[in-house]
């Protein structure tokens, strides 16, 4: 197992320790495989042996021979580990993200290879948790993509019935304060939709707080519901949203300034590449 203390803090250091490809492979192995057994993907039989010249492994079971990078997001790549794991800590430690432009340039290849990089470790970083969220929790919805994506709520709910509309991807966020931020594409900010994700979310008894946004009434059933209403005021005491809304300034201006623009399609992915960055920061 590799001594954490060891691993790279600068980009400098990155290149160095991941040219070495034998350390890559300790590494994602020691990462896949806790124990130190490597278990065969195909049939899940821990008995095999590990073919030092060629740097994969055989089965005893099933007679097939694998390498660490089959059934991970590094499957069916070409680009060997020290590529990925560069990619990796570049994504990892830019604040404001990393264009696929711009990793293409870092690392030398084109940008749809960099693109297709990008997304697979964006897959990885969708990893759910058990937990739910609990203590003082923010909850508030944002709009990515549109004209109307930086309008203030009040102006935006006046244009835009039910607070939705073509071209725009309605997006919800859970922050617990001091702790973790969650984010996910909704399809509406409808009552429904909204009691559904807290509910999912968030323990039961936590301290919610939100905006006055009439589909988050009837929360106080099941939470300390606590309302600022922003016609009035931002703050009241510790009753406000800002360590959401300061995410989602965050996360609009990654999209902006380094992705540029971002389609729906793919908007789930880079929620879950901010929020882990958030999470792990």
């Amino acid at each position: 197992m590799l001594n954490d203390n060891k691993l790279p803090n600068t980009l400098q250091e990155a290149i160095l320790y991941f040219s070495d490809k034998d350390v890559c492979l300790e590494l994602v192995s020691s990462l896949r495989w806790e124990d130190g057994i490597a278990v065969c993907p195909r049939c899940e039989c821990s008995e095999t042996s590990f073919l030092k010249t060629r740097k994969i492994w055989k089965c005893k079971g099933c007679k097939k021979q694998f390498s660490v990078k089959v059934s991970t997001i590094f499957e069916d790549s070409p680009l060997g580990l020290d590529k990925w794991l560069i990619a990796m800590w570049l994504i990892v430690n830019a604040k404001n993200g990393i264009s696929s432009y711009e990793l293409g340039r870092a690392l030398g290849f084109k940008q749809k290879t960099a693109w297709f990089v990008l997304h697979r470790i964006r897959l990885a970083m969708e990893t759910g948790s058990f937990v739910k969220l609990s203590g003082n929790v923010e909850v508030d919805e944002t709009f990515i993509g549109g004209k109307a994506k930086n309008m203030h709520k009040a102006k935006r709910e006046a244009i835009i019935q039910g607070r939705g509309s073509v071209g725009k991807t309605a997006v919800m966020g859970l922050l617990e304060r001091k702790g973790r931020v969650l984010a996910k594409v909704i399809e509406s900010t409808d009552r429904k939709t909204l009691h559904k994700e807290v509910k999912d979310n968030v323990e039961q008894g936590a301290n919610l707080f939100t905006d006055e946004w009439r589909p988050y009434r009837g929360l106080d059933e099941d939470y300390i519901h606590q309302v600022i209403n922003h016609g009035i005021e931002y703050v009241k005491g510790n009753v406000h949203t800002n360590g959401i809304e300061n995410f989602w300034s965050l996360l609009k201006r990654t999209i902006k300034g380094t992705y540029v623009s971002v389609e729906p399609f793919h908007l789930e992915r880079y929620l879950a590449e901010q929020t882990f960055r958030f999470n792990e920061r």
